[in-house]
């Protein structure tokens, strides 16, 4: 099961996130990504991909993104 989206998003500096209208967005991105994750990892394994296999891929996706404030973007 994904949990749900955390109490408190972190800011860069450390401190907690505050604005209603960027916790309302971070939360609704997160359910969004949530539904997603599930459905393509179950669609996979219906399919006949292997659970672990699934797994690793999407683990790959995700440490495999670049962060937007990185030089050059």
């Amino acid at each position: 099961m994904i949990p749900a989206p955390p109490a408190i998003w972190p800011g860069a500096d450390g401190t907690p996130v505050s604005c209603r209208e960027k916790l309302k967005m971070l939360s609704d991105n997160h359910i969004e990504l949530a539904q997603t994750l599930r459905d393509t990892f179950e669609d996979a394994v219906l399919m006949g991909v292997d659970e672990t296999a699934m797994r690793g891929v999407l683990i790959g996706m995700i440490e495999g993104l670049e962060s937007p404030k990185r030089a050059g973007r």
